[in-house]
């Protein structure tokens, strides 16, 4: 999946950007405090997308 679809899904799930990395951005999701490390690639593998949404506590992106 593209990662601008990835990030889109964060933010309309209530996801928000906590600060950039070196190589990955750190998002966090503010009703469970949880923190997620998104790569900076174009394509991410919809495997690490359905984890990242996962440890999230997000549903998984379409």
């Amino acid at each position: 999946m593209k990662r601008h679809g990835l990030l889109k899904h964060l933010r309309r799930h209530g996801c928000y950007l906590k600060r950039e990395g070196a190589a990955h951005s750190l998002w966090t999701n503010p009703q469970n405090g949880v923190v997620e490390a998104v790569p900076r690639h174009t394509e991410i593998k919809d495997g690490l997308a359905r984890k990242i949404c996962r440890s999230l506590g997000l549903p998984a992106p379409n």
